[in-house]
């Protein structure tokens, strides 16, 4: 799992940089594309703030637990797994909002994009279906709901590439807000999640498989678009 983060990682930060970024800079002015990013990355640490705000103060002190027994602990961790859950719809959306743009924009950054977002989706979504489980969820609803939010991300493809296909000018400042995204979730998220104590080999092979996501991105985008 760490060598899948440190690829997606690799993916992540290659996309918004040598993929999304340049794209819009394409099309609008350099300072708008910064602006953008800003706005992107100031809305993203609210929405993930939001979400972590609502979890902390959704957990109750431990004499309260004991008060209360187990039934209310139990109701308690089903709500962190459904508060999980609707954060991860709303990253997913956004997500698909970055797919449907970039495939707005050309074919190639859309394929590009898609397989960053795939990177670090696929462990993202292990790991929720493991804290489901461990929220009490049964196996068959952990996978209910994980599938259910996952729709998100299509749900997001669809409302960006049709809103987007009929208000081409407002493309380049959508790749920058999702170059955003990827920025925040790469350095924010995976980043710190590879940190701990690992031998040296181990992080060699962290770096190299960073370094490896980086390169395939970089070698997708030089295709013809």
């Amino acid at each position: 799992m760490p060598y899948l983060l440190s690829y997606a990682t690799g993916t992540m930060l290659a996309t918004a940089i040598i993929g999304l970024i340049p794209e819009a800079l394409e099309h609008i002015p350099i300072y708008e594309v910064g602006i953008a990013i800003l706005a992107g990355l100031v809305l993203f640490f609210v929405l993930e703030w939001t979400v972590i705000w609502r979890h902390s103060h959704g957990d109750v002190p431990e004499d309260h637990h004991h008060s209360h027994g187990h039934g209310h602990e139990h109701g308690m961790e089903k709500k962190t797994g459904m508060l999980i859950l609707i954060g991860d719809a709303v990253h997913n959306m956004a997500d698909g909002v970055a797919i449907g743009a970039a495939c707005v924009a050309s074919p190639g950054l859309g394929l590009v994009t898609t397989l960053a977002v795939l990177g670090h989706e696929v462990p993202q979504e292990l790991s929720d279906f493991t804290i489901l489980l461990s929220s009490g969820f049964s196996r068959w609803k952990a996978f209910f709901w994980n599938t259910l939010s996952g729709m998100g991300t299509l749900v997001g493809v669809v409302a960006a590439y049709g809103g987007l296909g009929y208000a081409e000018a407002i493309v380049p400042y959508a790749l920058s807000v999702a170059a955003a995204s990827f920025l925040y979730i790469g350095l924010a998220d995976l980043v710190p999640g590879l940190h701990g104590r690992i031998g040296a080999a181990k992080g060699v092979w962290q770096f190299a498989m960073m370094i490896a996501g980086m390169m395939t991105i970089a070698m997708l985008t030089m295709l013809p678009h």
